[in-house]
């Protein structure tokens, strides 16, 4: 199986300079050009240990963002979400701090935010509900546990990977099925509405820990700035490191697998976007639950190396569209 990346070539930033802000929100900053145009948010840290989005943000900072550099029209908003979990960021156990109380990521339903729940993340996401809901154009920047080649999480509509497609990276763009679990912020409201002219995008970077995650951040955050029209096109020309891919593959997810048990296992090395060729082929197991492919070149989308819990997510199963 592949493993987790034992190497952190990332540190976290230091992100204090960006607590306070004229929204009234810690690290919650929102620039307004006085020209028409989207309103464009970008956010890192929805998981408090993945630090590529953290530290492309504050690079975007010191470009001079608030300062010399506003957006072109519109409004920008840049967030910094999970600070609590981020506060917490342990080298020597890097995992522990992706949440505090449970997955931020997964509590953007009008039932959970507005309902009596309570936890940090919940509190957190309620305070960060009206930036995303007045919010156009999102980008959500993540990074993934296991080795994996970046890849875009482009929600459960179409109209997502077109967005991609405008974006141009990166090569692999995910159509899924959404979360079990709970519902993420780039499928809420209009995001997840196909009559909507909002939308999303998430971007997987790479592993948590390789230093490649930060040069796709950041050159996917330049992208999009761009493409949204926060930035000019020489601006964006003049900080673009990565070529883009030469080709796009859309894969649409079909099936998602859960943990039944601790028990669950993988029957063979797997790595994130792995191709099994034959339909019939099992591949985990799960106390005497067999999982095998249903059809041929069944590609694993994110399988995860950790020990399972009960309805966990472990894999996602899907198809190149080009296949």
């Amino acid at each position: 199986m592949t493993k987790l990346q034992s190497t952190l070539e990332l540190s976290p930033p230091d992100i204090s300079p960006y607590r306070h802000s004229h929204t009234g929100v810690d690290y919650v900053h929102q620039f307004d050009s006085g020209l028409p145009g989207p309103t464009v948010m970008v956010q890192a840290l929805t998981h408090g240990n993945e630090l590529c989005g953290a530290i492309a943000l504050d690079w975007l900072f010191q470009q001079g963002m608030g300062r010399t550099l506003q957006p072109a029209c519109g409004q920008l908003i840049l967030s910094f979400a999970n600070v609590e979990a981020f506060s917490r960021f342990d080298p020597a156990d890097p995992n522990a701090s992706r949440c505090v109380d449970e997955d931020l990521n997964r509590v953007w339903a009008d039932e959970q935010l507005f309902g009596s729940g309570d936890s940090l993340e919940l509190r957190r996401a309620r305070q960060l509900q009206p930036f995303v809901d007045r919010t156009d154009l999102l980008f959500d920047i993540h990074s993934m546990q296991d080795v994996c080649r970046p890849l875009m999480v482009c929600g459960m509509l179409d109209k997502g990977a077109a967005f991609a497609r405008e974006l141009g990276m990166p090569g692999d763009l995910l159509i899924d099925t959404g979360h079990p679990s709970g519902l993420r912020m780039r499928d809420r409201g209009g995001f997840g509405d196909p009559n909507s002219p909002k939308n999303a995008l998430l971007i997987e970077c790479g592993q948590h820990w390789a230093r490649s995650s930060v040069d796709v951040a950041i050159d996917g955050l330049v992208r999009f700035l761009k493409l949204t029209g926060m930035v000019d096109a020489d601006w964006a020309q003049a900080r673009l490191q990565l070529p883009l891919p030469a080709q796009q593959h859309t894969i649409r997810v079909d099936r998602a697998i859960t943990a039944l048990s601790a028990d669950f296992h993988f029957l063979q090395p797997v790595r994130g976007l792995d191709v099994i060729p034959e339909a019939g082929t099992a591949f985990a197991q799960d106390g005497d639950t067999v999982f095998s492919t249903s059809y041929d070149n069944t590609v694993l989308v994110m399988p995860s190396m950790k020990h399972g819990k009960p309805g966990n997510t472990m894999v996602r199963l899907g198809r190149f569209e080009s296949i």
